[in-house]
C-alpha cells in the first residue's frame, strides 16, 4: 500500500469548490484546509505508487480550480 500527502494550491475563491470535488475521490482518506502557501492537504491511500500517481494526475489535477500540487510520499519504518 502507498500513502501520499498531496499539497494543493487552488485559484483564488475556488477553495470550497475544489474541496467539495476532492471529497468525492474515494482514495482520499483525509482532507484538510490550510493557511499559507497551500490551500488544502489530502491524505491519499493507493495500492502502489503508480496508482497514487494516477490519482494525483488524473483525478486531483484535473479538478477545475486546482493550480498546483506537491506530493509527499510516506514510508513505513
Amino acid at each position: 500500500m502507498a500513502i501520499g500527502f498531496v499539497l494543493i494550491s487552488t485559484a483564488p475563491g475556488k477553495e470550497h469548490e475544489v474541496y467539495d470535488e476532492l471529497r468525492k475521490i474515494k482514495e482520499i482518506i483525509e482532507l484538510h484546509p490550510l493557511f499559507g502557501e497551500y490551500d488544502l492537504i489530502a491524505k491519499v491511500e493507493a495500492k502502489d505508487f503508480n496508482e497514487l500517481g494516477k490519482i494525483v494526475v488524473d483525478q486531483i489535477r484535473s479538478i477545475p480550480g486546482v493550480i498546483d500540487t506537491k506530493t509527499l510520499t510516506g514510508i513505513k519504518f
